[in-house]
């Protein structure tokens, strides 16, 4: 009895950490995640600026040698098929966000695909999305080459779904007034929604220059759009219309986010105490926020004065204490 009495009381001992801990509050799960964009390492990628790439090519050679020749561009010392490699061992990020201009000579390589999709699934990395470019006009007013735009991203709907992806990030470029631009990209963006709910995979629309800048403007065209796969990324440095007018970019991200299915992070430079020198990033993500988002942050750092390494770790500290302490 007494060693009984002695187990029960050692049990009991032992048990009493645990019952003090089962009445302390549960931690606050963290409200973002954070992944990766590509673009972060396009200098580790081309292994020289995206300027000095181009190498005097003209725009639509330099975009078909990615496509037929991408060893004459993609001469860096990052491998496209390790982006998720990197991500992980070098950043501890698990999830990215691709480029589609560094996979156009693979996108129907299947066996290239699988070995990237293996790379993620060994590291424990999520893809997210494949942001596409150069796929032409979604908002074309030729209706013949606004069709053909939108069947030029099957493609990349294939490749996403395949990759586990929940979306494509495309453009809403388009010419014409400013209304006639709204109707177009609103029927190309819907046309390409309804393809991509095909595949199970949304279309998200990113602000990258022209009307699409304008946060009103892209906010009208998700309304006339109206498709529940089409929604938009905002992107929180992409607000120039034009090379002499800047569409305010903390009234464009609030008019964005009622949309948004993932936010760019964007980041350029930081001071000594690991502060975004050129956006108020508090002022940011509270309109995030506020916006009832609480998915992804892309880290898309873009400096030209740190590196790609170091810009990216100083994007992510940012990131986590602003969402540890609000500041």
């Amino acid at each position: 009895m007494q060693g009984s009495t002695r187990r029960h009381m050692m049990l009991g001992a032992a048990a009493l950490p645990l019952a003090a801990c089962s009445t302390m509050p549960a931690a606050k799960p963290a409200p973002f995640k954070i992944s990766l964009a590509q673009w972060s390492f396009h200098r580790r990628l081309y292994g020289s600026t995206f300027g000095e790439a181009m190498q005097g090519r003209s725009y639509e050679d330099f975009v078909r040698a990615h496509r037929e020749a991408p060893q004459t561009v993609l001469r860096g010392t990052l491998d496209p098929l390790d982006f998720p490699v990197i991500a992980r061992r070098e950043f501890d990020i698990g999830a990215v966000e691709y480029v589609n201009r560094f996979y156009m000579a693979h996108v129907n390589d299947r066996a290239y695909l699988t070995e990237l999709k293996h790379r993620c699934e060994s590291n424990g990395v999520e893809s997210r999305l494949i942001m596409c470019d150069d796929e032409g006009n979604l908002g074309d007013p030729d209706d013949a080459r606004r069709a053909q735009a939108v069947e030029n991203h099957r493609k990349w709907l294939e490749a996403a779904q395949f990759l586990g992806c929940f979306a494509i990030r495309v453009n809403a470029r388009s010419e014409g007034s400013y209304d006639e631009q709204m109707r177009l990209a609103a029927d190309g963006l819907h046309r390409l929604a309804e393809l991509g709910d095909q595949h199970g995979l949304d279309v998200i629309v990113e602000n990258h220059g022209g009307l699409s800048s304008n946060g009103q403007w892209l906010a009208s065209v998700m309304r006339m759009g109206d498709h529940r796969r089409l929604g938009t990324l905002p992107d929180f440095g992409n607000f120039k219309l034009s090379d002499t007018e800047e569409y305010d970019r903390y009234q464009g991200v609030a008019e964005m986010m009622p949309f948004a299915k993932a936010v760019s992070a964007k980041c350029y430079d930081f001071d000594a105490s690991g502060n975004e020198t050129t956006l108020d990033y508090p002022r940011l993500m509270k309109i995030v926020t506020d916006a009832g988002y609480h998915s992804f942050l892309g880290i898309e750092y873009e400096g030209p004065r740190m590196s790609e390494a170091d810009g990216v770790r100083a994007c992510k500290a940012l990131l986590e204490r602003i969402m540890a302490t609000g500041a």
